[in-house]
């Protein structure tokens, strides 16, 4: 059966960049970026599949007036198994980035264009490799099953998300929240939307991720006068600096599993105040990026944060705010799951190397996943251009990954 089902996706090259590249003409950005939202490359995938003889489809639509058709589409195909019982979740993402800058590109981002490096074929676009490689892997693999009528030892659910690229509002976290039954607390779902070049890193946990932004209200004045004003842009800087020192101090453990392997809390963005030089800022806006260790909730670090904050409210005289545009805690994926050790043996079995457990700073699906309490993994093998200029997916990952999910399909 192995060798069937490999030969199939070896001779399924012209599949992968016939999908890469009409998925790709049909950009899928969300109305925060500009954008329509997913709704026609959604129908055009729910079309090539049902074409291709995956017929068990079920639209899930998130309502955003924002988008075309009012809607943020969200796509499960099914391919019943021996057993509904543990069903294996491939889950990839149909939204994209905007391209950035157009002079960057040495082609039309909307494209797909072939070239060979040495490597082997790669196709160039945006969105090939985030997330469009994970999402042909999934959907040639169960391919691979269908067309030879084979069962998987598990049902399989190839869940096309929206919503990815902007905090998954519309995507995973409505569907969490509004189709409850959708998943079973015993389903094991792959995310293939992170990785590197061999294969080798299976992503399990994520940090507490907190984005704060921070309102500093004084008076203005003239620059020669900062006696009758409150300097906001002072009482702020201060703040920052504060923040980053002493957050840094009080949550200071350190975790082999990520990298860096301590909590990180940077300022970042930064808005402007007043247009001159010659004058006291009388308001002030200032961001931070904090990237936590999960041993530390996320509640103890805000409590620490509204400490510091009064303390300079006094000193300076000044009135500050924070909002939260962004909030996540993340539970773990435990090493000793049935996915972590079934997908460690199989990418030895395909890929010939050792796989090592992660955790990252960054924020994906799997964070939502996990704190409903579904074990979930992200995991591809990818160059990791994503959201760059000439961003591109190896032809070869994209077969080597399919043979990975339909071995995770197949085995029991």
């Amino acid at each position: 059966m192995k060798e069937k089902i490999f030969s199939f996706i070896d001779d399924s090259v012209s599949l992968a960049v016939e999908m890469e590249t009409e998925l790709t003409r049909r950009p899928a950005i969300s109305p925060e970026s500009g954008g329509e939202g997913e709704l026609d490359k959604c129908l055009f995938l729910e079309s090539w599949l049902k074409a291709h003889g995956i017929t068990q489809l079920q639209r899930y639509d998130a309502p955003d007036k924002r988008a075309k058709g009012g809607v943020r589409p969200n796509l499960v195909a099914t391919i019943p198994g021996k057993t509904d019982f543990s069903r294996l979740w491939i889950m990839s993402h149909i939204d994209v980035v905007p391209p950035g800058e157009a002079s960057l590109w040495k082609s039309d981002p909307w494209t797909v264009i072939q070239k060979d490096d040495g490597r082997g074929p790669r196709l160039i676009g945006r969105g090939v490799e985030d997330n469009q490689q994970g999402l042909t892997s999934s959907v040639l693999a169960a391919l691979a099953l269908v067309k030879q009528e084979i069962t998987p030892a598990h049902t399989v659910k190839l869940l096309f998300a929206a919503d990815e690229e902007n905090g998954s509002i519309y995507g995973i976290d409505w569907l969490i929240k509004n189709v409850p039954d959708l998943f079973n607390k015993n389903d094991m779902i792959l995310v293939p939307d992170g990785g590197d070049p061999e294969g080798e890193t299976i992503e399990i946990a994520e940090k507490n991720l907190v984005w704060v932004k921070f309102s500093t209200i004084g008076a203005q004045a003239h620059g020669s006068r900062p006696d009758q004003g409150i300097n906001a842009h002072l009482a702020g800087a201060e703040l920052a600096v504060r923040l980053y020192e002493e957050l840094s101090k009080k949550f200071s453990d350190h975790d082999p599993l990520f990298e860096p392997d301590y909590s990180t809390f940077q300022p970042t963005k930064k808005e402007a105040n007043v247009p001159n030089i010659n004058t006291i800022p009388g308001d002030d806006v200032f961001y931070m990026d904090m990237r936590i260790l999960p041993r530390y909730p996320v509640k103890t670090v805000l409590t620490e944060i509204d400490r510091i904050k009064t303390e300079a409210e006094a000193k300076h005289r000044v009135k500050i705010s924070y909002t939260l545009p962004q909030k996540q805690e993340s539970k773990p994926t435990s090493p000793d799951a049935p996915l972590v050790k079934l997908l460690s043996g199989i990418v030895k079995e395909v890929y010939r190397v050792d796989t090592r457990l992660i955790g990252i700073g960054g924020g994906t699906v799997g964070a939502y996943l996990r704190n409903a309490g579904l074990d979930s993994v992200v995991w591809s093998r990818m160059d990791d251009t994503a959201h760059q200029p000439n961003e591109y997916a190896l032809i070869s990952h994209i077969l080597g990954d399919a043979k990975v999910m339909a071995l995770l399909m197949v085995r029991e």
